[in-house]
């Protein structure tokens, strides 16, 4: 019998958290991979699974405390024969760790310090303030004292925000994102503020006590699903939508789909037609690198990539997650496939990781599976652009001679075009419908 520590595992991305649920009594069983307690940070909800079999001492952490990796948090009475494994050993892999996570981010994060992998694009909203850049130097001053995250520290950095003026509503006051939007909004509605540089409101929504037309609830909304809101309304003010539609006739390559049963079987793996859409919009890319930018922080410069990552909007229980396949133009279809149905069982089982939603180039939204004739998606900035695709249907479609009956697959593009032209965006859908309309292309 020994006394082990439990400390906090590699989070995959997030440098501190906070725990939001203890789920063991003390002197409780639990098995390896059992579940110890739940950390959330402002991407994502963790559950730090047991190193090892044991039983519960005691938690050396309280709801509402913030941890960061290597900080213990339990302690475990086992029975285990693991005296000489080194404490390193005992933290549990990143894998075990679940996630659920928003659309998330208003900036890119780089996973190092060099200038080519730092944030490419910070969005402000109008409902928060233009910025000076001198104001921007006095708060890299004045703010280092301020318990807040690195994300936080950002975006008041952005917005000109003081952060010890802000009250936090963390635990033990912690800056939170909410608290910095707050302070913004409260100083615009009191016509002062502690930066130099206007802006316009926008008029709060009234309001209403539904109560007095019928029995209602009042429902806490989540942190998952205030960042999800968030980081919509961001995107929705700051980015100039442009939405272009057109359909892709996919009969032949429905059918060729079709015909890969056998071999699907055989291989364990269903092909379905969303990794004909990665294919096809990796090859785009690729021809139409302008989709490849994001706006500079400074607003006078932009960024170009040179890889090709695509984001694939995964609808949840726990929401909407956007896992990203890496290296997309580099995969063949199987590939594809194998690569689309794992991100899928990954986010509606809660197993991102945050690094698993991070580095995207494109995103593609497909509400096929489910219906409707179209939709203009919001762009995920610092993206400069979204695929959103409906529900594919037979149409009689004109050969030249007589109608044909046709499957075609309804297609929205957005774009920001701030940074994407109206022809940058017609030349890059018609390659799409190019692609999965005569799906032979795709092996050029």
């Amino acid at each position: 019998m020994s006394i082990k520590t439990v400390v906090v595992p590699d989070l995959g991305g997030a440098e501190s958290v906070d725990v939001i649920e203890l789920s063991l009594a003390i002197g409780d069983s639990v098995e390896l991979e059992g579940s110890l307690l739940v950390l959330e940070s402002d991407k994502a909800t963790m559950d730090v699974p047991s190193p090892f079999d044991g039983q519960l001492v005691k938690y050396l952490v309280s709801e509402g405390d913030t941890v960061k990796v290597g900080d213990a948090i339990a302690e475990l009475e086992t029975t285990s024969n693991i005296s000489d494994a080194p404490e390193q050993a005992e933290v549990s892999p990143v894998d075990a760790v679940s996630v659920t996570a928003p659309i998330e981010p208003p900036v890119e994060i780089s996973q190092s310090n060099s200038p080519k992998d730092r944030p490419e694009s910070v969005n402000k909203s109008e409902l928060e303030m233009i910025v000076d850049h001198d104001v921007v130097e006095q708060n890299e001053l004045d703010q280092s004292d301020v318990y807040a995250g690195p994300a936080v520290r950002m975006l008041a950095r952005e917005l000109g925000v003081q952060l010890n003026a802000v009250s936090g509503s963390g635990p033990r006051g912690r800056v939170l994102r909410e608290d910095v939007n707050d302070y913004v909004k409260a100083m615009l509605v009191n016509g002062s503020t502690s930066t130099q540089g206007t802006a316009s409101g926008i008029p709060d929504v009234p309001i209403i006590d539904f109560s007095q037309f019928g029995d209602v609830d009042t429902v806490k909304m989540s942190k998952i699903q205030k960042i999800t809101a968030a980081n919509m309304q961001r995107n929705w003010l700051n980015v100039p939508h442009v939405t272009q539609f057109d359909e892709a006739d996919i009969t032949e390559m429905d059918s060729f789909r079709k015909s890969l049963k056998s071999e699907s079987d055989a291989r364990g793996i269903r092909i379905s037609p969303v990794a004909f859409l990665i294919k096809a919009i990796a090859i785009a890319l690729q021809e139409n690198p302008i989709f490849l930018r994001s706006l500079a922080g400074d607003g006078e410069h932009f960024i170009q990539k040179h890889y090709i990552n695509v984001g694939m909007a995964v609808d949840t229980p726990r929401g909407l997650v956007v896992p990203v396949i890496r290296d997309v133009v580099n995969m063949g279809l199987w590939d594809i496939a194998i690569a689309v149905t794992e991100s899928a069982v990954k986010a509606r089982d809660g197993k991102l990781k945050p690094s698993d939603m991070q580095g995207g180039c494109f995103t593609l939204s497909s509400l096929g599976a489910i219906g409707g004739n179209g939709f203009t998606p919001i762009v995920n900035a610092p993206e400069a652009g979204i695929l959103g695709v409906s529900n594919a249907k037979i149409q009689p479609v004109w050969d030249g001679q007589s109608f044909q009956p046709r499957l075609m697959l309804p297609l929205a593009l957005s774009y920001d075009h701030r940074l994407v032209n109206g022809g940058d965006a017609g030349r890059f859908m018609t390659q799409i419908v190019k692609l999965l309309s005569d799906i032979r292309h795709l092996a050029l």
